[in-house]
């Protein structure tokens, strides 16, 4: 099948504005040129790409298929012109990075803001979705790297890297000092209300697999989409949870948290640096790669001591 590219690039814009009068604006063209040109790859391609409405256009079926190709394809070039054009690592460039709301927190910001103070000129896109979310994004060619936290499912072709390992411990609000005063039992637990990230979440599964293990009858009574969340609904006395040790310390140390000892060790989960296995990245995305791979957590990485 014979379709002029530039088709293809037309496609892509009218899909990211999801309006042809934004697209041709930013093509440089006319909207009649604009719709000319999807109607007529809408007919090469034998099918419907696009819903016109009042408010816009939304894609089809076949259109939310073709646009997640011409996204990659597209990020894919301008990587390409990127690394042809700028030699020097730190000239420009533009990375997109997905990241969990974990690992943003345990490691990533702090690496963000000293890599950009070493590379201004590089510009950093981070898109903040669940471990799922991102692997999706990922193996659709719309991520450069990713930066997610275990447990979850290995996907082929992917190069998988441990940033650093860390533990999760048992914390409630000041409100529920009294169940610091020793070591509960997990399945005592069970009555107490309980806050957790949400069932769409592999740290979901991974809670419920322990609770079994240890027999306890727990459920969470509030569901929460991202980890930033825990913290403060356990800090105001809505429940009790289980949170990233080093993120809970600092209230601990200010008393706002109580930990609460359990009789069971808890899960050990890692940070890890997800990258494609056998492609090379686009000059700042290899940038950054090496940089995030010299940096002291991931150096000096060590089993974590119960």
């Amino acid at each position: 099948m014979d379709i002029n590219f530039e088709y293809y690039k037309i496609f892509y814009y009218v899909a990211k504005y999801g309006n042809i009068t934004k697209a041709a604006a930013a093509l440089g063209s006319s909207q009649p040129n604009v719709t000319r040109v999807m109607k007529l790859l809408e007919s090469q391609l034998k099918c419907r790409l696009f819903v016109r409405g009042p408010r816009g256009i939304r894609l089809t079926e076949q259109g939310e298929r073709l646009y997640s190709h011409a996204q990659a394809a597209y990020k894919h070039l301008i990587d390409a012109q990127e690394e042809i054009s700028g030699q020097d690592p730190g000239s420009g460039g533009t990375i997109e990075v997905g990241a969990t709301e974990a690992a943003l927190h345990l490691f990533l910001l702090e690496a963000l803001r000293d890599f950009k103070m070493k590379y201004p000129k590089i510009r950093i896109k981070v898109h903040n979705h669940s471990t799922r979310g991102i692997l999706k994004d990922f193996a659709a060619g719309n991520l450069d790297l990713a930066v997610i936290t275990t447990p979850f499912v290995m996907p082929e072709g992917v190069q998988c890297e441990t940033i650093c390992d860390f533990r999760e411990i048992l914390v409630g609000g000041t409100q529920y000092k009294r169940l610091s005063k020793g070591t509960m039992r997990l399945k005592e637990l069970g009555g107490y209300p309980w806050i957790g990230l949400g069932r769409e979440t592999t740290t979901y599964d991974l809670y419920q697999e322990f609770f079994e293990k240890y027999h306890a009858d727990i459920t969470f009574d509030m569901e929460v989409a991202t980890s930033d969340l825990l913290i403060p609904l356990i800090q105001n006395n809505l429940g009790i949870g289980f949170v990233p040790e080093s993120l809970a310390q600092p209230l601990l140390n200010r008393k706002a948290l109580v930990q609460i000892l359990v009789d069971c060790e808890t899960p050990i989960r890692s940070v890890k640096l997800i990258s494609e296995k056998g492609r090379g990245n686009a000059m700042a995305a290899d940038t950054f790669y090496r940089y995030l791979k010299s940096r002291p957590m991931y150096m000096e990485r060590t089993p974590l001591n119960f």
